[in-house]
């Protein structure tokens, strides 16, 4: 309606009283605009500056096109502009037009000037550093430092500023034009008027020049004044800088938060009194006012840093003698990654540290391998570790331990017949093969004789890839399954009401998950997971079971994951192996099936389960076991106890037109 109402103006005459509303106005938006300019902290709390600076101004020349209207038709601007006409400017045609056009020049040429040109280089800049920024929000996400949720408010944040600068520097343009167009404006007026009042109106030269000139610089003095207060408001928001409060306590606390230096200034003032001309009558007052701020200021910051030491004092003995402060000690974070003092430039990003955006990557492949969100690592530097060691905790505990050297290059051999070279030999951490650690001049040797060469950071990436897939079936908590939950009922709502809590719980549906990621399954589809657990959860509750039932319904995942080019290698599970694991399977009364084997038969499957393993890893090959379905979990059991990273299949598993190629019987 406002914006509609100010076109509108331009078009239909308004009665002068109106006008004279309208023009007051004017000066109170502008200066309100200008106090909330001066007051908010920084920038984005007054996002909306750039429209308001249009929306001002579009008002301030819609007036000018009423005000031109009505001087040119009637000789009469109305009360506010005959006030600044005569009052303001004493009556004088020659000091308005001055007055006008210092106020212009300030306007215009300091200003306005000023102002688009650091509108201009802030948007620039703003841009050139967003990439940067976004970088360091998630080096500070990993780092533990902040949660998610205060990392996508700083992403927007950025975005924000980004958009708000790129419009100041278009928003400024507006205050440019505004200038300009004021000087066209009253140009017209004084011209177009003094033609009019001779032609139309019957006056003489000189009262024509007289009465037009002083409604003419009158009008533009009005005009003038709220255009200024707008261009010190673009100018006062573009400026702020590193601040942290409003202009005011900016002030304040910056400009005067050195009370030695007043007196300084105090006494240079007081000189300057004593031995020129000005007098002390002028100089001594002055210099008085600023040595009585300059000692209340230091009394006051002596109070100040009594009562905060005082805070921190007491705040110390509370925490020592309250027990409550105990509780804090036995927060645990999930995943922690402590590393000796050697190794702190991988995390420094000043020095070219990138183990932080590693771990970004780490999460991301997670996230679409399996499906799982990995808890934020923080990254801690521990000086009882040796320099170059480095140890993964989970929940407080060691999962897995490793030594780097930053300034050598980690050489495998791929299997093949090749020529030693010289280094610190030792056992690759991710898969236990044997590697050599190689200086940097040795690591173009190295690669020539066909050695794999992977650098620091890469080596603790790929060790934390490994042990975390190794344990995301532990990582996959309540909570974490409670947000998984909420996640699919948004696109799935009714499939999720179908199940949670009439079919299955939280902590039964974890349970399913958990098997899968224990065995290198993925979860991402967990529409499909739930599906089948809608079907089959009517009927038992037992989550091994349950599980089995999910992993036929991901047929086309589990190929994808172990075929390779359309075809599969399998160890195939014998009539002689599957007959002596299911004769020893019993059922409870509560309908729990589990395996009651003696020990000389467990002893016996697992031997020769081992030397099958053996054999197709002394090949080069991947064990993988394919059995009936009846039987799979109780044989990955076998399997566990001998390499737990070796997969088991059914049959049901595989999609029908992928090709098995059978690499061995085992029987017993």
């Amino acid at each position: 309606m406002v914006v509609i109402m100010i076109v509108a103006m331009m078009i239909i005459p308004l009665p002068l009283i109106l006008l004279d509303f309208l023009l007051i106005i004017n000066i109170s938006v502008s200066l309100m605009i200008l106090m909330v300019a001066m007051n908010t902290k920084e920038p984005l709390d007054f996002s909306i500056f750039p429209t308001a600076i249009l929306i001002a101004t579009l008002f301030r020349l819609a007036l000018n096109v009423s005000t031109t209207r009505s001087i040119l038709t009637n000789a009469d601007g109305g009360r506010v502009i005959e006030t600044f006409g005569s009052f303001v400017i004493g009556g004088s045609p020659v000091i308005g037009l001055v007055v006008f056009l210092i106020l212009v020049v300030i306007q215009f040429l300091v200003i306005t000037k000023g102002s688009e040109r650091v509108a201009e280089v802030a948007a620039r800049f703003t841009l050139d550093a967003m990439p940067g920024k976004q970088m360091s929000i998630d080096a500070d996400m990993n780092a533990g430092l902040i949660s998610d949720i205060d990392a996508r408010e700083r992403r927007s944040k950025v975005e924000r500023e980004a958009d708000f600068y790129g419009a100041m520097d278009g928003a400024s343009k507006f205050v440019k034009g505004d200038a300009i167009a004021g000087i066209i404006i009253l140009l017209i007026n004084i011209i177009g008027g003094f033609a009019i009042g001779i032609a139309i109106h019957g006056m003489g030269f000189a009262e024509a020049a007289s009465t037009f000139t002083l409604l003419s610089v009158g009008d533009g003095l009005v005009s003038q004044i709220p255009a200024l207060l707008i261009s010190t408001a673009t100018g006062i928001t573009v400026t702020r800088a590193a601040s942290s409060g409003t202009l005011g306590s900016d002030i304040m606390q910056q400009l005067f938060n050195y009370p030695k230096l007043l007196y300084i200034v105090a006494g240079t003032i007081f000189v300057l009194g004593l031995f020129t001309p000005i007098g002390l009558f002028l100089t001594l007052p002055v210099a008085g006012i600023l040595v009585f701020s300059a000692y209340s200021m230091q009394k006051a910051s002596q109070k100040e840093k009594n009562e905060i030491e005082q805070g921190e004092m007491a705040r110390t003995e509370e925490d020592i003698s309250s027990p409550e402060k105990v509780i804090n000690l036995l927060q645990l974070d999930t995943l922690e990654l402590e590393i000796g003092y050697g190794l702190i430039p991988l995390a420094d990003q000043k020095q070219g540290g990138d183990i932080l955006d590693r771990i970004v990557m780490i999460r991301r492949q997670f996230a679409i391998e399996l499906g799982l969100i990995i808890p934020t690592i923080r990254i801690r530097d521990n000086l009882q570790l040796t320099p170059n060691q480095y140890v993964l905790k989970f929940r407080g505990n060691r999962i897995a331990a490793g030594e780097i050297f930053l300034d050598h290059f980690l050489a495998m051999n791929q299997g093949a017949d090749i020529e030693a070279i010289e280094g610190i030999q030792v056992i690759e951490p991710a898969f236990g093969l044997p590697a050599i650690w190689v200086s940097v001049e040795a690591k173009q040797k190295a690669e020539l004789l066909g050695y794999i060469i992977v650098d620091p950071p890469s080596v603790i990436a790929t060790h934390l890839t490994e042990v975390l897939k190794r344990h995301a079936h532990q990582l996959l908590r309540r909570e974490e399954t409670k947000e998984l939950i909420e996640n699919l009922k948004e696109t799935y709502p009714n499939l999720v009401d179908e199940i949670v809590p009439n079919l299955q719980s939280v902590g039964e549906i974890q349970k399913v998950l958990q098997n899968l990621l224990r065995e290198q399954i993925s979860i991402r589809d967990l529409a499909t997971i739930f599906e089948t657990l809608a079907d089959f959860a009517v009927y038992t509750k037992e989550p091994r079971v349950l599980t089995e039932y999910v992993r036929q319904s991901l047929t086309r995942q589990i190929t994808e994951q172990y075929a390779e080019n359309g075809v599969i290698h399998v160890l195939t599970a014998g009539a002689t192996l599957e007959k002596g694991i299911s004769d020893y399977i019993q059922q409870t009364e509560a309908g729990v099936h589990f395996l009651s084997m003696d020990p000389q038969m467990s002893r016996k499957i697992t031997e020769i389960l081992q030397e099958q393993i053996e054999r197709v890893i002394k090949t080069g090959g991947q064990p993988i076991f394919l059995t009936s379905p009846s039987i799979r979990m109780y044989l990955k059991q076998f399997v566990d106890k001998i390499m737990p990273t070796v997969p088991v299949l059914a049959y049901t598993e595989l999609e029908p037109d992928i090709e098995i190629q059978s690499i061995g019987v085992v029987n017993i």
